[in-house]
């Protein structure tokens, strides 16, 4: 709240010789006194009279002295009033600047963020950043199933009630707000009848829609356990970041669909490789499966888990080339067909850089053949020369090339799959990958997703490029 004080507006230069030449015109004894009793113009000698200097209804001072004070009290009067305008526009001003610089920020901030979670997230920690809260929740609609999910939820309790888990439109306030697209403010949570108590102690709430044009994507709710005015202006701030977080929002779900479209294509591309050999059925889910799994073991980030995938579904595109008598050859390959077998990564990358958006695949489908000791192909890369990328595929291949049947040999089981990889670990595969593969094989959340065939295989037979 702006404050103005006697003594603020006195200290004006062209104010206090104002006063000072009304002073010398009108003649003492005039006094001028603050609100707390302190004297700022004269010597106090005559308090024979007194002349309030009022603001907004409120004393901020008085003048004693002649009959001349009740002028310079007028006078004081409206200098406090224009400063009072003053403040409040300088105030009014730097607050749009903010709520602007504040809006600015975040855009710039979600330029590039395609994943709805983190957009909720950066407009929470922004949102919380200006709006006095103890805990907040963001819900989206899953349009599948018709609910309202907290996608991301912060502070203590962690969410508004009835966030913590899924809940119906219509539900609670967040459900009402969801309903009609209006934000609301509730400074008594507790009074109003469409409160959920769900083991919290929310006093206030404030909660806007994620709106776009359209529709009603979901709700940002900050709250409060001790009691909290949320204003206007409060509300105001929160709804323009919902709306620039519904703009992301949508932009994200249009970028996953579009995203679930091409993989789609790109894993029907590969599919078409498969459906000659049907031996290999289910070889390159399981490849990409076993490739994610190391990858996120080996915290790579998103940008490179997305191009993993999608090098892991292409890595054996370059197969579609390879002559049927090669490829479903079901006894071991001659000197001349291993040499035509080899060139499928280089296949499968000739056949990737005609298509722009898979540039980026190109390292990881030439060089899933190559060997940490150099000896491999197509290029005898050696070490970590090799693209990482084409370290993992190499060995979620070669692991799963080891533990399925092929028309030439039977399958091994886990356990011998997983010695040869680490008898071979520094020598054909990258030692951390081995090392990160095992490790992510002893824990119950992917154990389950390893092929655990039991059957013999010589070591030999398991290392056919096929």
């Amino acid at each position: 709240m702006v404050k103005v004080t006697l003594k603020r507006v006195l200290s004006k230069k062209e104010v206090s010789s104002m006063v000072a030449g009304i002073i010398e015109v009108t003649g003492p004894p005039l006094s001028i006194y603050d609100a707390d009793s302190s004297l700022l113009i004269g010597d106090g000698s005559d308090k024979s009279d007194r002349y309030s200097v009022k603001l907004a209804g409120e004393e901020i001072g008085w003048v004693t002295g002649n009959g001349n004070g009740s002028s310079v009290a007028a006078l004081l009067t409206l200098l406090a009033g224009r400063e009072l305008t003053e403040k409040s526009l300088a105030n009014e001003t730097l607050e749009n600047y903010k709520e602007i610089n504040l809006l600015y920020n975040v855009s710039e901030k979600m330029v590039g963020c395609l994943d709805s979670k983190e957009v909720t997230k950066l407009i929470i920690d922004e949102a919380l950043g200006i709006i006095k809260g103890s805990c907040a929740s963001a819900l989206l609609l899953d349009e599948k199933t018709g609910r309202l999910d907290t996608v991301y939820a912060t502070g203590k309790p962690r969410t508004m009630s009835p966030d913590a888990e899924a809940m119906k439109p219509g539900e609670g306030i967040a459900g009402n707000v969801f309903l009609t697209g209006q934000g609301e403010i509730i400074n008594d949570v507790m009074s109003d009848p469409r409160f959920v108590k769900r083991a919290n102690d929310i006093r206030s709430l404030i909660c806007a829609p994620f709106k776009t044009k359209d529709k009603v994507l979901g709700v940002i709710c900050i709250s409060s356990t001790e009691p909290v005015t949320y204003t206007a202006h409060d509300l105001k701030l929160l709804s323009a970041l919902a709306l620039q977080g519904a703009i992301a929002i949508e932009n994200a779900r249009l970028y996953e669909e579009l995203r679930e479209t091409f993989l789609a294509t790109v894993q029907t591309l590969a599919e078409a490789v498969e459906k000659r050999d049907p031996y290999t059925a289910g070889h390159t889910i399981r490849v990409m499966t076993y490739s994610l799994v190391v990858g996120d073991a080996l915290r790579l980030s998103k940008k490179e888990m997305r191009d993993l995938e999608l090098s892991a579904i292409l890595h054996d595109i370059g197969k579609i080339g390879i002559r049927d008598i090669v490829l479903l050859k079901e006894g071991k390959l001659t000197d001349e067909e291993y040499k035509i077998m080899t060139t499928h990564s280089e296949l499968g990358a000739e056949i990737l850089r005609h298509i722009k958006q898979l540039n980026d695949m190109i390292p990881g489908v030439r060089g899933h053949h190559e060997k940490y000791n150099g000896s491999g192909y197509p290029d005898g890369l050696h070490g970590e020369d090799i693209p990482f990328i084409a370290r993992i595929i190499a060995v979620a291949d070669a692991f799963d090339a080891m533990t399925t049947d092929r028309p030439y040999r039977k399958g091994m089981n886990v356990k011998a799959a997983f010695a040869e990889l680490k008898m071979c670990a520094g020598i054909q595969f990258d030692k951390d990958v081995v090392n990160a593969f095992m490790k992510v094989y002893d824990t119950p959340t992917y154990s389950a997703l390893f092929n655990k065939q039991e059957g013999g295989l010589d070591v030999e037979e398991g290392t056919d490029s096929r």
